[in-house]
């Protein structure tokens, strides 16, 4: 049976680039978002470069543990041979210090960041499990590592997907599935925007005075860690802009 790859938050940013590296090899996609047009808009491009790549788009949210069920068992048999899942979905929202943080805001990077990943992990690794073959990569950040004044939530939450990528190779490695994360800098994608409520002014100031990551990047990186030998796995790969060191920006 051919092989899927299941990417999550595939409708823009990091998720939509590696979906569009990854159309070009033979496997199967699974593409999962919030945004239906969006989503339709980048399957309908990929079929158009790469013709023979088979699409199924998801439409839910990472957020919801019954959406998620569903939308996996949703699967047909053709694409249920899952062998790569990217564990892309995630955001930030605000700025906020903890003392004049927003309970909904929390919520949202700590259900989308954490739960999601786990909802969708405990969904697709019992058939990887069971075939003693896979790779699963986490889509993280540099938070995972540093903090910043007004991270807070973010960088907490980002650092336990961190704890969960090792925690996933630890529990893991008895069954031959490979566990990556990829921890990028700072990156210019729809990221701030969604931080910032789609205040995209205020989300391009963040990008000035330096040349940040983009999509295309971490889509290349993670294909370098998805095309190494069954023998490789590559644990973290972190990935700033070269104007970046930690969390300092050298801005001109």
């Amino acid at each position: 049976m051919k092989k899927s790859i299941l990417i999550t938050g595939a409708s823009g940013g990091f998720g939509e680039a590696i979906a569009k590296n990854m159309g070009k090899y033979d496997y199967n996609l699974i593409l999962t978002g919030r945004n239906e047009a969006n989503l339709k808009k980048v399957c309908d491009e990929i079929k158009k470069e790469h013709p023979q790549c088979q699409i199924l788009p998801l439409v839910f949210d990472v957020q919801d543990p019954d959406a998620c069920k569903k939308a996996i068992e949703s699967i047909p048999a053709e694409f249920s041979y899952i062998d790569i899942l990217v564990n892309n979905a995630g955001l930030a929202v605000e700025l906020n210090p903890i003392h004049k943080g927003a309970l909904e805001d929390w919520e949202r990077m700590i259900n989308t960041n954490i739960k999601g990943v786990l909802y969708i992990t405990r969904l697709v690794s019992p058939q990887m499990v069971e075939r003693k073959e896979g790779h699963i990569i986490n889509i993280g950040s540099i938070a995972s590592h540093e903090i910043y004044p007004g991270g807070n939530v973010y960088c907490a939450s980002k650092h336990a997907l961190f704890a969960l990528t090792k925690g996933m190779r630890a529990d893991f490695l008895p069954y031959n599935i490979r566990v990556t994360q990829v921890s990028p800098g700072a990156a210019e994608t729809n990221f701030s925007v969604v931080r910032f409520h789609g205040d995209k002014a205020k989300a391009d100031k963040v990008y000035e005075g330096y040349t940040p990551l983009v999509a295309q990047d971490i889509a290349d990186i993670v294909e370098f860690a998805i095309t190494r030998p069954a023998h490789v796995c590559l644990n973290e790969i972190v990935v700033t802009p070269t104007a970046q060191f930690n969390g300092v920006i050298n801005r001109k």
